[in-house]
């Protein structure tokens, strides 16, 4: 293109066609950022027991293991978040891995997402290759399925559905987050996000081009035939369908969309979601799995808010270069937002450095408040 030689295919730059938000109008990040445990991924859930756990992915010799994080203080306002939370593993294997792993084209698994019903945790999984596209080489997700545990995650029935539960651009499963234990649901629903790319029909874990949203009853999590997605072509007039085959995107940014987590924050009643695209150094799509060290450093980090979880979505912020290598697939925690909803917490992880639960916190300005809260006052610290 233009006469550049590039061994990736071109797409246009990465610029996200979404309305900027009217309700959160500015955003404040804290300038520290905190790193603990190791791993990427961290779907998380606030349990019924007020533990947040979490799926790490590829760490500690195993693809897939769960930690647990308790809170030992919640002080948004401290000017550093040393000695808030602790972590530890708790299950280094939740699944057999000599079962799951055997299959050549899809031989890696990691954790999709996460999710604790009044006590019963709910483990979203997807089976991985690592692309086979050379001039757009994207990690695959090419089938997921749940497990269950009844005992805080120590250990996981392997059979709670067959492994092909979920095919194709639904294959990676990230469950939308409410309160403590599911408390604060908008409804007897329990509803989750498919990435996937429009043009190829497939599920990957970066660069996608759309979100699908698929729901079921609460006390059928587990039986597929319950599951139905959103096929509205119109955020305001949602419609369902039992056919997976009709699932419309509910969020679409064209080789950009990641493989992202969504969290309801009742102190502003909205919906946040964290989406992350890799780029090249003319903002253009480029998969972190099309590049090798020291190319993979770049990312950019789009932040959305929705008053519904299908939409519409407004972008309210946007980093071109995030992180120090290039961070991926940001959540909220929603045991870590303030009561107001204006000071949250984002995990994260990343490339080399940044390989580890990241935490920072942020501040929200919303519509018809003159500034950022008062707990946010250290986030501008200057030494």
């Amino acid at each position: 293109m233009d006469g550049a030689k590039k061994d990736y295919l071109l797409y246009p730059a990465a610029i996200p066609p979404h309305e900027k938000s009217d309700y959160i109008v500015d955003v404040l990040f804290d300038r520290f950022r905190y790193h603990s445990g190791e791993g990427d991924m961290w779907p998380l859930t606030w349990a019924e027991d007020d533990i947040i756990y979490a799926g790490a992915g590829d760490n500690k010799g195993c693809p897939m293991n769960l930690w647990r994080i308790q809170t030992l203080r919640f002080s948004p306002s401290a000017l550093t978040n040393t000695g808030q939370w602790s972590m530890d593993m708790i299950n280094p294997q939740p699944i057999p891995l000599s079962k799951y792993c055997q299959n050549p084209k899809a031989p890696y698994v990691k954790p999709s997402g996460l999710l604790d019903i009044k006590g019963v945790l709910y483990l979203s999984i997807e089976a991985q290759n690592y692309g086979n596209n050379p001039l757009f080489c994207r990690q695959q997700n090419l089938n997921g399925w749940i497990v269950k545990s009844m005992d805080g995650g120590r250990t996981f029935d392997p059979d709670t559905t067959p492994c092909h539960f979920f095919e194709g651009r639904l294959s990676s499963c990230h469950f939308l987050q409410f309160g403590k234990g599911y408390s604060g649901a908008r409804d007897n629903f329990v509803y989750a996000y498919f990435p996937c790319d429009l043009e190829d029909g497939c599920s990957y874990w970066e660069n996608n081009d759309a979100l699908l949203l698929g729901r079921v009853p609460a006390d059928r999590l587990t039986h597929r035939e319950a599951w139905e997605f959103y096929c509205g072509a119109d955020p305001f007039h949602p419609a369902w369908s039992h056919d997976g085959e009709k699932a419309a995107p509910v969020f679409s940014y064209y080789k950009m969309t990641g493989a992202n987590h969504v969290a309801y924050n009742p102190g502003i009643g909205r919906y946040l979601m964290g989406n992350y695209g890799f780029v090249d150094e003319d903002l253009r799509p480029r998969p972190v799995h099309q590049m090798r060290y020291p190319e993979s450093h770049l990312s950019q980090l789009t932040l959305f808010e929705a008053p519904q979880p299908w939409g519409p979505w407004r972008l309210f912020y946007r980093n071109d270069n995030w992180g120090t290598y290039g961070d991926y697939q940001p959540n909220f925690p929603t045991k870590w937002m303030t009561a107001d909803g204006c000071i949250v917490y984002m995990v994260s992880s990343g490339s080399w450095d940044d390989y580890n639960f990241v935490v920072q916190k942020l501040a929200l300005k919303t519509k018809g408040n003159p500034d950022f809260p008062e707990a946010a006052r250290h986030f501008r610290y200057q030494p």
